[in-house]
């Protein structure tokens, strides 16, 4: 905090507010060595020039935990942050303290329920979690405090209405879409693009969008392809009606949508593809709720022109374009190596290149070859290294009382044989977190086409302590 009157999340401190601080501090100063440790959680949705409720907060939380002997240890200012939108764990500040700082503290203090959270399943996996790890929950100005009886009655109303909320929620959302999908009215739901509400509960046609279609609909038939379609579409600014800018994949799934012919449906995942399906009434036949985009004939059309376009595609790997982002990187100027695609009658050709470079530079070929070794590289520099997994010890309690602290200890494998059985997406993972890099450098040879492709692996000195696995207190909690 700036003692010159604000502080550092840029909330103005006047100087009455600064004279309590001062008091605050010096009463906190004659606490015990072992006085419990309290985290201040202090949360605003808007922030603006005005603001004084993040002090107001704070100076009141600070005077909570001096009533009930508490030393403030931290204080975690997450301002500007929807608390419905965002779950504490997943905040910048007071996510770190959950995540990674969990032994330095033995409560969190808030000053109101809805300045902590706005979901009552945030709230129950918050509840969860503190009796997982030996930590409080106090409000201000709620009755929540886990080491009350009353609080701890609280909580588990909290957590039972969760659950019965999550369950009625998630049936009367079943049950309103499974009415919905029935009806020829448009009840809920986003319309399809090409689509918009009267605002009677119909589907109407939306004019610029049909104009979009049609012509995509023109150029398929004339074997034009969708990556080019959307290089048209951006050039002329055309809106996507979903915000972004357009992809060949988004083009794609719109013109395979039945929905153009004026039908509902429904969308399912198959095999990672996302695709939509007629939704059809009692009799079998397809629910209408529109006039139609294109006629069944010309759908079937269109359909036929993309899979006669699609199998001369080069496969794509359902994980993505380019293995290994963001640890290959240019040499040059350092940015991602990303795998481009050139399709000539009879065969495709694939490059490594990057963003930054003219042209992308030096295409290195064959990314297969390079990822190969890039792997073999990899298992020579760490794959012999001991896999480490980092755990939270709550500490005891006794005679040979201990604090709460990490526990780093080894899984009994090596990172080698953790690759090998859990695939290249793994050690990915892993390389990112530790922060290797390969740069890669393309020389041109004289005489041949294909440039000389050289890998120079980076490793941090630290890489043993970024290797560390740290496990997600919060995945097997959030339902």
């Amino acid at each position: 905090m700036n003692r010159g009157g604000t502080s550092t999340a840029g909330v103005r401190w006047r100087q009455p507010d600064l004279a309590t601080l001062d008091e605050l501090l010096r009463a906190e100063s004659a606490l015990p060595s072992d006085a419990p440790r309290a985290l201040i959680s202090v949360r605003l949705s808007a922030l603006t020039a005005d603001t004084t409720s993040p002090v107001r907060q704070e100076l009141e939380l600070r005077s909570l935990a001096r009533e009930q002997g508490m030393r403030v240890v931290g204080v975690a200012r997450d301002l500007n942050v929807s608390a419905t939108r965002i779950p504490p764990w997943q905040r910048k500040e007071l996510g770190r303290w959950l995540n990674d700082r969990v032994p330095d503290f033995d409560v969190i203090l808030f000053w109101k329920m809805d300045r902590f959270v706005r979901r009552v399943t945030d709230l129950s996996t918050m509840i969860e979690w503190c009796a997982a790890h030996g930590k409080n929950l106090v409000s201000k100005h709620d009755t929540i405090d886990l080491s009350t009886p009353l609080g701890k009655a609280a909580a588990e109303l909290i957590g039972a209405l969760a659950e019965i909320e999550t369950g009625s929620t998630s049936a009367r959302v079943t049950s309103l879409w499974d009415y919905a999908r029935t009806q020829s009215d448009w009840l809920v739901g986003k319309p399809p693009y090409g689509y918009a509400t009267d605002g009677a509960g119909k589907l109407v046609i939306e004019p610029q969008a049909q104009r979009v279609l049609r012509w995509c609909h023109g150029a398929a038939l004339r074997g034009i392809s969708a990556r080019r379609m959307t290089t048209v579409l951006r050039r002329g600014e055309v809106p996507t009606g979903g915000g972004g800018q357009w992809t060949a994949s988004t083009l794609l799934r719109r013109l395979r949508n039945p929905a153009l012919m004026g039908f509902r449906v429904v969308e399912e995942k198959e095999s990672g593809v996302r695709r939509s399906r007629i939704v059809r009434d009692k009799d079998g036949l397809p629910v209408r709720v529109a006039d139609p985009i294109l006629t069944e004939a010309e759908w079937r059309t269109l359909q036929t022109a993309l899979d006669r376009r699609s199998k001369s595609q080069p496969h794509r790997s359902p994980s993505g374009a380019t293995a290994f982002l963001g640890v290959l990187v240019c040499a040059d100027c350092g940015t991602n190596m990303t795998v481009q695609r050139t399709v000539v009658p009879g065969r495709s050709y694939a490059y490594l290149r990057c963003r930054n470079c003219p042209g992308g530079g030096l295409g290195a070929p064959d990314p297969d070859a390079v990822y190969q070794r890039l792997r073999a590289q990899v298992m020579t520099a760490l794959g012999a290294r001991p896999v480490r997994v980092r755990e939270y010890a709550r500490g005891g309690t006794g005679p040979r009382r201990t604090e709460p602290h990490w526990v780093v200890a080894a899984s009994g494998e090596t990172f080698g044989s953790r690759w090998e059985r859990d695939g290249q997406e793994v050690m990915t993972d892993d390389l990112r977190r530790a922060g290797v890099i390969c740069r890669v450098g393309r020389r041109k040879i004289p005489r041949t086409r294909a440039p000389e492709v050289g890998l120079e692996l980076i490793v941090p000195p630290d890489v043993e302590e970024r290797l560390i696995i740290k496990r997600d207190a919060f995945g097997d909690l959030v339902r």
